[in-house]
């Protein structure tokens, strides 16, 4: 049964808590009037991403053997039929475009998830080799999540918010395909046929780019004329825990080489943990209680 769970990949399902950035911005995160069908777009996510998740598995067994982690996953290791497999995704896929019509039947949530299924089945059936794109089309779910959760919660989905959702993932994608080019170079086996469009030196410039860049789009953010209309100068103080929590990023990059995947650095790296609690709190004191005292001018 265990090896079934791990099959689905749940740990990863952490990815869908971006369907709550858009109402959280907005200063709507508990509504109760959206709050619920947020958490039904989550399950609909999470079920169509390890629906795809069993598929790329399928497909990758023979690559997956060759990884000293991947090898270990229920269909690289054997311990899960494959027929089985690709079963259980179907069943995962009609899931979730079944809560996807059941939170909008409006279907306009329906066409994101099935935007995002699509685009995703291209990745695993063939753009995941193509360098460049492959780090794209990962940035561009991530974005569709949060445009995800601005439909359900009835919210505008501002242009800094898209920039940044796309800019973060971006940068969290370089820093796993670096993790991938040091493997490469320390075993001599190629774990995917993008790498081949990567290298150690193009991957740590790119780092560098799009660090610079996220920082400034975020402070931007945070100065910007609706955000400052509603809350005043106050939302800049959180760019400090922004700031920290990618220096720390860097870090597990360049000093560990462990960036190899973001969910696991959020799940065992207490320095990210509370970097992101913190994060959390000042935006929560922000923009939920406007009338503390202490962050007045």
């Amino acid at each position: 049964m265990l090896d079934y769970i791990k099959l689905l990949r749940p740990k990863d399902w952490v990815k869908n808590s971006f369907l709550f950035i858009a109402p959280f911005f907005a200063g709507r995160l508990f509504d109760p009037a959206h709050f619920g069908l947020l958490v039904g777009g989550v399950i609909a996510f999470s079920f169509l991403a390890s629906s795809i998740y069993i598929i790329n598995d399928y497909r990758d067994i023979e690559s997956d053997r060759k990884h000293p982690v991947k090898s270990k996953r229920p269909l690289a290791s054997g311990k899960v039929n494959k027929q089985v497999a690709l079963i259980i995704s179907i069943i995962l896929f009609f899931a979730g475009i079944l809560i996807s019509y059941l939170v909008d039947p409006s279907l306009k949530f329906l066409f994101i998830t099935a935007i995002y299924y699509v685009l995703n089945l291209a990745y695993s059936f063939g753009m995941k080799n193509v360098s460049i794109v492959d780090i794209i089309i990962v940035a561009v779910g991530f974005v569709l999540r949060v445009k995800g959760g601005s439909v359900l919660s009835e919210v505008d989905m501002s242009e800094w918010l898209t920039i940044m959702t796309f800019l973060l993932a971006i940068f969290m994608a370089i820093a796993k395909r670096r993790d991938d080019v040091m493997l490469k170079l320390s075993t001599g086996v190629d774990m995917r046929k993008s790498m081949n469009g990567y290298s150690l030196e193009f991957l740590n410039l790119l780092l560098g780019l799009f660090c610079a860049i996220l920082i400034v789009s975020y402070i931007n953010y945070t100065v910007s004329g609706a955000l400052y209309k509603h809350f005043g100068h106050r939302l800049y103080y959180t760019s400090l825990f922004v700031i920290a929590g990618i220096m720390r990023y860097l870090q597990i990059t360049f000093i560990q080489n462990k960036a190899g995947s973001p969910t696991e650095i959020l799940y065992k790296d207490r320095f990210i943990q509370i970097t992101l609690l913190l994060w959390i709190a000042s935006f929560y004191l922000i923009l939920y209680m406007k009338d503390v005292t202490f962050f007045d001018k």
